[in-house]
């Protein structure tokens, strides 16, 4: 958490809610398969960006692996009111990249801060 954030909330306006943010993240480990080229790459994982990464409660980013051909590691970061609303949009998110993305997924790792 920022020193900002951190001020922010202990400063106690009791005149104003306490909002406290909850974060999720969400990483996937994609196996890729016949791509020649980099371009390739990207061609087969532009819904990441395109789809949710318009999406106001979400942050998406190609995490690990840039380079290589063969796999792909995306992070999806979610911000919400609860942890339950988390949840329950990162499953929404990777049922929907599971039917749209066409690459397997070897590994989903949570994580809800």
């Amino acid at each position: 958490m920022s020193e900002a954030l951190r001020k922010l909330l202990n400063q106690g306006n009791p005149q104003q809610p306490v909002i406290t943010p909850h974060v999720g993240i969400l990483t996937l480990h994609f196996q890729l398969y016949a791509c020649e080229d980099l371009k390739a790459k990207r061609k087969a994982f532009t819904a990441m960006k395109a789809v949710w990464g318009r999406e106001p409660d979400l942050a998406v980013a190609e995490t690990a692996d840039q380079d290589a051909l063969d796999c792909a590691t995306w992070t999806i970061a979610a911000l919400g009111g609860s942890s339950q609303q988390i949840s329950q949009r990162l499953d929404q998110i990777e049922k929907a990249i599971q039917d749209r993305i066409d690459a397997a997924i070897l590994d989903v790792h949570r994580e809800i801060l």
